[in-house]
């Protein structure tokens, strides 16, 4: 990095000059003179600190811009690559950080100053630098006060209405003698705690270090320690504290520690800094407990948008934006602004309070001096329906929840009056063709008493219309043209989507006294109440029992919405759309029809198909149309929706024509794939035999005695060993073989030359049925890096910047050692695609009084305590929606990571049974020569990180110290090494 020195080159004039004193900013700036300097810092930000130092020589202003200390913090926290360490100034740090620091020690001595430059911008944030704050407390708040409250008074005068600071709760607490600097330093000197900052990685950094930084750092917003992973770090600060006994109920607990949103903090900040504006993620409420120091805080109800404050909804999928200043910044430059009837609630927190936040409010918090607490976020009865709401899909309920009635645009109340008229249309599409709205700011005027309506009246004309944080209010809000199944999922919120269908059946199955409560969450968020509507219609058609009234929630996890009742199970395929609903049911209807016709034992552990068809809406009525998978339905072929390739086979929405269709979409962002989140007027289905048992998912409801982690051995190890054989038989099927006039259009990016499918142009010795997953898996492999930087935490960032250097450049090497047709292994086989924990059923080996045998029942606390042993056994494998083709080693990848959670001794036992090579004797022999493409290991890394969803999240998940790894050869190792000890046949 270059050294800055004037030398009296360019505009650094002497440093003493008897003349008057000119304004240097134009001479300095040239044409950039034109730009505020706020932009120009701004612009600064985006740069290499390199060039940075080197933009420091172009001119005197540019040098005192360059040398900023907000600058250089926002750099340095930009290139973290190692254990953060202040090093006094963050010029020196950001040095620190690329092993330059004793290079240029001497040049960070040296200063240079200049006169004939001044900067109101600058000025204003130097005085934020260095602003003290020890009178800047607001101790006659309006927030109430509150001592001994009961529960039952909380619950009625606050819980969902409005704030309050509660004294008394924390007398108990240890953590209110040990939690003070001094003491934590004693204990957690070297615990690394993570930083939270303005900045796109995350940083860590030891306690005895942060402590260091705060006591001789100058900086506008300091860093701040925001730790959710602090019982990780710290498992003895949790004996410190226990959770209030105002804020027990908490619905997100039935989901284990690893599967629930981040839910509890610990907080740790000097003076200046603190939390900008916001409101807390899905609607949560939240209680924050003060254990030293002083906070100040300012609240507004749901709905009104504090002062410079801006709120940006994506329209693809819903994800939420806030920009906002510091808070520093704003109590210092936009409180004054405010009449006094704008004036957000306050409050000064002083040690041992506990101030409770509602759902929706929005708050901004300032320490005073330098501050310890502790907060934690959590779902009651009081706002799960906001939870709910705010996972639905779509944006316009997102804002509104945030922003009130601001949130409208001018054709707002005609959406509202199209949802109060809602009906199945598949017309109903709504053209968006802004990608993101950015919500209109004005100063609210005084709220009402009960603090949750506001009168916007000050604002843009909005008619009649009154905002109200009522969860009826807000469902008008709601977009009824799109569904939970087939819609993005917004990466705002704060759980998956997986996840959260996941968390409403716990709350389903293992608390039913609140499953009123838990239907209506369904219905705002899962559109559930429809979903029953039409698979009783289908139900009615078939003469077959609708679901009762305590099995009408869509059961499990999965993509699809699936209902139990009595003998029968209903799927109704919505994930993708339309067109990758009718692919998916006619794969599974064919694979269906192979297997009924060959000899293979997995239909034994398959169940079996009792009905298939179409469910169409028109016309303000329902009509059920049979379907085998033969042939296009003429509901289809008449509507000009879809029209599949090849309409002469069998099977023209089978799996030939699926791979066809993966193919189209392979590498396209969700938001890009079309109107597959428009809601549809037709939706396939199937009707199978309903096995007796339990899902293998559904035993980790059972807290304490029939969690997986609690199967006995034996248990564990025989479901490994029925996987093993069950895969076994499905890879031994024959595949249908492709349509000679398969067509595959060439498409830039693709490597082969061919558009017939006749081989590879690299390699003509592969067999022709790969040439179409090789291209899949090429295509995908175009936009790795991107799809692996929007899923982000917890895949490591250094990692994300090298994914291009481990996966090759051409994924048709893995098939160049299909060379031998002799062998037992073909290059492609079926492929389930998602054996996972919810796609399991087992079956207890006590008799059918056994309480987990029994509908509705549940093992008893009792039953443990007597001693009471449940042996359970695998008996059925099931959803085959998402059946392909593919390599087989793509099944172990959700068998391993889900199922097996990573359990090398039950991965040893599924390929002892499995028995099957997965690469041919000819690759065994490359292997052992060194031939890394036929490593089963880097094969199978490869396949996770092209994989279509997120697995590298759950493979960081489970093997936490792997988050470090710098190379994905450890990754590789640490997971899959193993493979390269199986050659099958055993």
């Amino acid at each position: 990095m270059e050294s800055v020195s004037g030398n009296g080159s360019g505009d650094f004039p002497p440093e003493t000059s008897a003349s008057v004193l000119k304004d240097r900013r134009t001479d300095a700036l040239g044409d950039l003179r034109v730009l505020p300097d706020e932009i120009l810092c701004t612009i600064l930000t985006k740069l290499t600190p390199r060039d940075v130092a080197r933009l420091s020589c172009a001119s005197s202003v540019m040098y005192i811009l360059c040398n900023e200390e907000p600058l250089w913090m926002s750099l340095c926290l930009s290139i973290v690559n190692r254990q953060l360490e202040y090093k006094g100034s963050w010029k020196k740090t950001a040095l620190h950080q690329l092993d330059v620091l004793d290079t240029y020690t001497e040049a960070c001595k040296r200063t240079l100053q200049f006169d004939g430059f001044n900067s109101l911008f600058l000025y204003r944030r130097l005085y934020r630098c260095y602003t003290s704050l020890n009178g800047f407390s607001f101790d006659d708040g309006n927030v109430e006060r509150r001592e001994n409250i009961s529960l039952e008074e909380f619950r009625k005068d606050y819980d969902g209405q409005k704030p309050v600071l509660i004294d008394g709760l924390t007398d108990n607490w240890p953590a209110r003698k040990s939690w003070t600097s001094e003491q934590l330093s004693l204990k957690y000197s070297d615990t690394k705690f993570r930083i939270s900052q303005r900045s796109s990685k995350k940083v860590n950094m030891k306690f005895k270090d942060y402590i260091s930084y705060i006591q001789i750092q100058h900086d506008e917003d300091p860093l701040y320690i925001f730790d959710d992973k602090f019982a990780e770090a710290a498992p003895d600060l949790l004996k410190d504290y226990s959770v209030p006994y105002l804020f027990q109920e908490d619905y997100f607990d039935v989901l284990d520690i690893d599967q629930r949103p981040p839910f509890r903090w610990l907080i740790i900040g000097p003076e200046r800094s603190g939390a900008s504006w916001h409101v807390d993620p899905g609607l949560t409420s939240a209680w924050n407990t003060l254990l030293s120091g002083r906070k100040r805080w300012a609240l507004y109800p749901p709905g009104r948008v504090p002062l410079g404050v801006t709120v940006h909804v994506n329209e693809d999928d819903g994800d939420v934006n806030i920009e906002t200043p510091s808070s520093l910044q704003w109590w210092l430059d936009f409180y004054p602004l405010l009449a006094d009837h704008d004036k957000p609630i306050e409050c000064t927190q002083l040690p041992g309070e506990t101030i409770y936040v509602p759902s929706g409010w929005w708050h901004c918090v300032l320490n005073l001096e330098t501050t310890i607490a502790v907060t934690q976020n959590f779902v009651n009865s009081k706002n799960f329906e906001y939870v709910c709401l705010d996972m639905a899909p779509g944006f316009h309920h997102k804002g509104i929840c945030r922003a009130g009635l601001l949130a409208l645009d001018d054709g707002g109340f005609e959406h509202i009056e199209k949802n109060s008229m809602s009906h199945e249309n598949s017309s109903n599409y709504s053209d968006h063709t802004r990608k993101e709205k950015r919500v209109r700011t004005c100063q609210p005027v005084e709220n009402t008493d009960n603090g949750n309506c506001t009168d916007m009246s000050s604002c843009d004309s909005l008619g009649d219309l009154e905002y109200s944080y009522d969860v009826n209010f807000l469902a008008m809000f709601l977009d009824n043209e799109r569904d939970h199944y087939s819609s993005l999922w917004s990466s705002g919120n704060c759980i998956g989507q997986r996840e959260f269908r996941d968390w409403l059946w716990k709350l389903w199955v293992g608390r039913p006294g609140i499953r009123d409560l838990i239907w209506k969450g369904a219905c705002l968020a899962l559109n559930a109440g429809k979903w029953y509507e039409r698979v009783k219609e289908i139900c009615a058609f078939h003469d077959f029992p609708s679901p009762p009234q305590d099995e009408k929630l869509p059961v499990g996890t999965g993509s699809n919405p699936v209902y139990l009742m009595d003998d029968y199970v209903t799927k109704i395929f919505v994930e993708g759309g339309l067109e990758a609903s009718l692919y998916g049911l006619g794969t599974e209807l064919e694979f269906h029809h192979l297997l009924s016709n060959s000899t293979s034992s997995l239909k034994n552990y398959i169940p079996s198909v009792l009905a298939s068809g179409i469910l169409v809406f028109e016309n303000g009525s329902y009509r059920v149309i049979p379907w085998d998978g033969r042939g296009i339905p003429e509901v289809i072929a008449s509507s000009n929706l879809i029209s599949p390739q090849h309409k002469e086979v069998d099977y023209p929405f089978g799996v030939w024509g699926k791979k066809q269709f993966e193919y189209q979409i392979a590498g396209t962002p969700s938001h890009e794939l079309g109107n597959c989140d428009k809601s549809s007027s037709m939706w396939p289905y199937i009707v199978t035999k309903r096995c007796r048992g339990k899902i293998f998912a559904e035993l980790s409801l059972h807290h304490l005695f029939c969690r997986r982690d609690n199967l006995s051995s034996k248990d564990a190890l025989n479901l490994a060993s029925f996987l093993g054989e069950q895969l076994h038989n499905l890879h031994l099927l024959p595949v249908p073989s492709p349509s000679p006039n398969h067509s595959i259009p060439m498409v830039i990016g693709d490597y082969t030359e061919s558009s017939q499918g006749n081989g590879f142009s690299k390699n003509t010795d592969n067999p022709a049925e790969s040439e179409l997953f090789v291209r899949i898996l090429n295509r995908r492999r175009n936009n790795v890096t991107k799809r692996l930087s929007e899923w982000g935490d917890p895949i490591p960032s250094k990692l994300i910047e090298k994914v291009n250097e481990y996966v090759p450049d051409d994924l048709s090497v893995f098939f160049d050692i299909f060379k031998n047709e002799t062998e037992v292994c073909r290059s492609l086989t079926w492929i389930h695609s998602d054996v996972m924990d919810d796609n399991i059923y087992m079956t207890s080996g006590k008799n059918i009084s056994d309480p987990c045998m029994e509908e509705n029942m549940h093992v008893t606390r009792s039953d443990i305590s007597n001693g009471q042993k449940h042996s359970w056994h695998p008996s059925h494998i099931l959803d085959f929606s998402d059946l392909t083709l593919g390599e087989p080693i793509l099944d172990l990848i959700p068998i391993h990571l889900d199922v097996f959670r990573g359990d090398s001794r039950l991965l040893k036992q599924f390929l002892d049974s499995y028995k099957i090579p997965f690469l041919r004797k000819e690759s065994l022999k490359d292997e052992a020569q060194g031939n890394r493409s036929d490593q089963l290991s880097y094969r199978t890394m490869c396949y996770c990180i092209l994989y279509d969803e997120n697995v590298l999240g759950a493979i960081f998940s489970l093997w936490k110290e792997l988050r470090t790894a710098t190379t994905w050869e450890e990754v590789e190792e640490k997971v899959w090494g193993d493979l390269n000890n199986y050659a099958g046949f055993s």
